[in-house]
């Protein structure tokens, strides 16, 4: 009941307003402020900061610069098999499974629209029908950074504006069509396994996403952009697998999107597992 309850109040809430007002208080840069703040999380959280190459709430300058913190150098070793696609982030996974009759599956009782999902671009919709998909949900507690699942060269990205709902577990099995709903960053890469979609998604308090090629994508605003980029061109943007590609200030959802009949998920992986960015999660179809 309290989770519908604080799914219903969210409708009425101003996100935005919400997510720039947070948005100041994570830019505060006055020691006091952001060490308690930064070594409450650590604790409340229980994040592991061996993992971080800045271990102490002092060497950030502010609580953004802690939560998108790097890691140490073998922190999240990839692969030996070179074509394994793996993990974009840490944390949850909320679903995984195939995309059915351009429907994506949410929790019981909700799924979305895939063309909602790619801002209503239904050619590039059709290059996903009947292929896989894969929820990710980050955790305060987790690393923030996306890195891309296999290689891949960046076709183009659209910014999606939208709402902020939160994406926790209560939310997502309330609000129907949450992640067609909320603001998002959709990156489409073409790979040796076909094309491949990594969504950033944004949620309340999330006051930014950003890419390593074009910086700060988000804030909102009011219509879907795409930028396209020509692979024939020397700025043509070429990631390699495990590299990173984007990051969240303050936690989210990751979406990973692939073809039909070009990978299969790693059976290991059901819903509520936990994953770290780098693991193998799926492997190229025969």
């Amino acid at each position: 009941m309290k989770e519908k309850l604080f799914a219903l109040t969210q409708y009425i809430l101003p996100h935005h307003l919400i997510s720039r007002a947070v948005h100041y208080f994570v830019e505060c840069e006055i020691p006091a402020f952001k060490n308690a703040l930064i070594n409450w999380i650590i604790k409340h959280y229980d994040v592991d900061m061996s993992e971080a190459q800045a271990e102490h709430a002092e060497s950030y300058k502010h609580f953004n610069d802690f939560f998108t913190r790097p890691l140490k150098e073998g922190a999240r070793p990839l692969p030996e098999q070179e074509d394994t696609i793996v993990s974009p982030a840490d944390g949850a996974i909320s679903q995984i499974g195939d995309i059915e009759y351009g429907r994506i599956f949410q929790a019981k009782g909700h799924d979305y629209s895939l063309i909602e999902l790619l801002g209503g671009d239904t050619d590039l919709a059709t290059e996903f029908m009947g292929g896989k998909f894969a929820t990710i949900y980050l955790s305060p507690r987790d690393y923030h950074r996306i890195h891309t699942p296999a290689a891949g060269t960046l076709r183009k990205m659209i910014h999606v504006p939208g709402r902020l709902f939160s994406v926790n577990k209560g939310t997502v099995e309330n609000v129907p069509g949450l992640f067609a709903r909320n603001e998002r960053v959709v990156s489409i890469f073409d790979t040796e396994h076909g094309p491949m979609a990594v969504i950033m998604v944004g949620a309340i308090n999330v006051a930014s996403i950003e890419t390593v090629w074009s910086g700060l994508v988000t804030p909102h605003r009011k219509q879907v952009r795409t930028t396209e980029y020509e692979e024939s061109t020397t700025a043509s943007i070429k990631l390699e697998r495990g590299e990173e590609m984007g990051r969240f200030k303050l936690g989210s959802t990751a979406i990973v999107l692939f073809g039909e009949d070009k990978v299969n998920w790693l059976e290991q992986w059901q819903a509520e597992s936990t994953i770290k960015m780098g693991q193998a999660l799926a492997t190229p179809a025969e």
